[in-house]
């Protein structure tokens, strides 16, 4: 896998990182109080404005696409997160508390994303963005289906998996975007 790959990953990451704790930071962990199954409509709301604005290729609020990606990418984090926490813990968490989940996931994600891109031979740097727009609405929609059937999969992957697929589709997204951009 090219070196390029991981360096625009991690950069893309950071970027995202640094928005979760600013926000941490100004908000709390305010987003304790959403179920996983809020988040994944937070999910599907971000996407499928994204998609909205590919379609349409023009959109009315300022705030472009590659904010939503980012969005796709934290809230995707706290769903993870919100899956392992207990349902009686703390709705507030100490900031660096919730930074090393945050990087536990990502770590996590990012070592699924190397491993992938391994053996897919970096399929994704040959798709559109919209593709991979389409890939996470899907993803979203069969997340959705999961939660309605009580987290029950008789073969296929769980939440856990769908959120981590959806990160690496939107940080792939934004390499994408910062490519079209230079």
């Amino acid at each position: 896998m090219a070196k390029k790959t991981l360096d625009q990953y991690q950069e893309q990451l950071a970027k995202c990182r640094d928005i979760f704790l600013k926000k941490t930071t100004d908000y709390g962990t305010a987003w304790r109080i959403l179920r996983p199954s809020s988040l994944t409509d937070q999910l599907f709301i971000k996407a499928k404005r994204i998609r909205s604005i590919e379609e349409k290729g023009e959109q009315k609020i300022e705030e472009g696409v590659g904010s939503e990606y980012i969005g796709l990418i934290n809230y995707s984090i706290m769903a993870l997160i919100q899956l392992e926490l207990d349902d009686d813990a703390k709705l507030e968490l100490p900031v660096d508390h919730v930074t090393a989940l945050y990087d536990r996931y990502a770590q996590a994600t990012f070592e699924l994303m190397k491993a992938k891109n391994h053996d897919y031979g970096e399929a994704w740097r040959d798709m559109r963005r919209s593709s991979l727009t389409d890939l996470i609405l899907m993803k979203i929609l069969r997340t959705k289906q999961i939660e309605d059937n009580d987290g029950q999969t008789l073969i296929s992957e769980g939440l856990d998996a769908n959120y981590q697929d959806m990160i690496n589709y939107a940080v792939f997204a934004l390499i994408k975007l910062s490519e079209e951009a230079a």
